[in-house]
C-alpha cells in the first residue's frame, strides 16, 4: 500500500538508471559548452538536484494511472451493486474483475487488495477505507466521489445512480484531457527539438569549423557568452515544459 501518492520513492534500479543517464547528459552538455573535462566531471553531480523534479513527475504519472484505474473500478462496482451486492462485496469483486486487465503491481490493484484484506479479515467498513484512499491519493476525482458516496449513504440516496453519473463525469473529463494531450503533443515535440537545436549546432561547429568558435572557449568574454547561452537553453526547456502542462 502506498502511504502518500504525492511522494514517489525510486527503486534501486531506477536510481541507478537515473543517476547514470543524468550524469552522462550533464557531462556531455557541460563539456560541449566549456571544453573543460574537470568542470564537466564536477558539474555532473548536479544530477542529484534534479531528482526532486523526477520524483514529482513520477508521482504525477502514478496518480494519473490511479485515476484512470479508479474509473474502471467504479464500472465494476456499479455493475455489482446493480446485481444486488453491498458496497463491501462490490469492492472485493472489483479486484478479481480488474485483475483481468491490470497487473498486481498497478496502483488500483494494490489498493483493492488492501481493501479486500481489511474487509474480509478485519471486518472493516468500506467508508473509512475509501476515505483513507482519498486522503492518501490527494486526487480530486477520488475525493469528490467519496464525499458524494458518503452523503448518499447517510441520506439514503441512490448509490447505483450516483456511481453511474460519477463514471460519466470522469469519462468526459478524461476524454477532454486526452484531446488536450493530442493537441499539445506536436507542440511539445517541436519545442524539445528547438531546445536541442543550439546544442546540435554547437556540436556541428565543433566538428566542422572549430577555428570559427575557438574564441568562445579561449577567452573570458567567450566563456561568459557560452554560460549565458547554456542558461538560456536550460531556461527555455524548463519554460516549454511548464507551458505545455495543462490541467483540466
Amino acid at each position: 500500500m502506498i502511504k502518500d501518492y504525492s511522494i514517489y520513492d525510486l527503486s534501486g534500479k531506477e536510481k541507478i538508471i537515473f543517476y547514470s543517464v543524468g550524469y552522462m547528459c550533464i557531462f556531455i552538455i557541460v563539456y560541449l559548452f566549456y571544453h573543460s573535462l574537470l568542470l564537466a566531471v564536477s558539474t555532473g553531480v548536479l544530477v542529484y538536484y534534479i531528482m526532486p523534479y523526477i520524483k514529482k513527475h513520477m508521482a504525477e504519472k502514478r496518480l494519473d494511472a490511479l485515476n484512470m484505474q479508479f474509473k474502471d473500478m467504479l464500472y465494476s462496482i456499479s455493475a455489482s451493486i446493480a446485481a444486488g451486492r453491498q458496497m463491501e462485496e462490490a469492492i472485493v469483486e472489483a479486484e478479481s474483475n480488474l485483475a483481468l486487465i491490470y497487473k498486481e503491481t498497478d496502483p488500483m490493484m494494490v489498493e483493492l487488495k488492501h481493501m479486500r484484506i481489511n474487509i474480509i479479515e478485519n471486518n472493516e467498513s468500506d467508508k473509512p477505507l475509501l476515505q483513507d484512499l482519498a486522503y492518501r491519493s490527494k486526487s480530486e476525482d477520488i475525493n469528490d466521489f467519496v464525499q458524494v458516496f458518503n452523503t448518499c449513504r447517510d441520506m439514503g440516496g441512490d448509490i447505483e445512480k450516483m456511481i453511474t453519473q460519477t463514471v460519466d463525469v470522469l469519462t468526459e473529463k478524461m476524454a477532454i484531457e486526452r484531446e488536450i494531450k493530442v493537441l499539445t503533443a506536436q507542440k511539445k515535440v517541436e519545442g524539445r527539438i528547438i531546445s536541442v537545436m543550439p546544442m546540435l549546432m554547437l556540436l556541428a561547429l565543433n566538428i566542422c569549423s572549430y577555428s570559427y568558435i575557438e574564441p568562445l572557449y579561449e577567452t573570458t568574454a567567450g566563456r561568459l557568452i557560452m554560460t549565458a547561452a547554456l542558461a538560456a537553453t536550460v531556461y527555455g526547456m524548463y519554460l516549454m515544459e511548464k507551458i505545455s502542462q495543462i490541467k483540466v
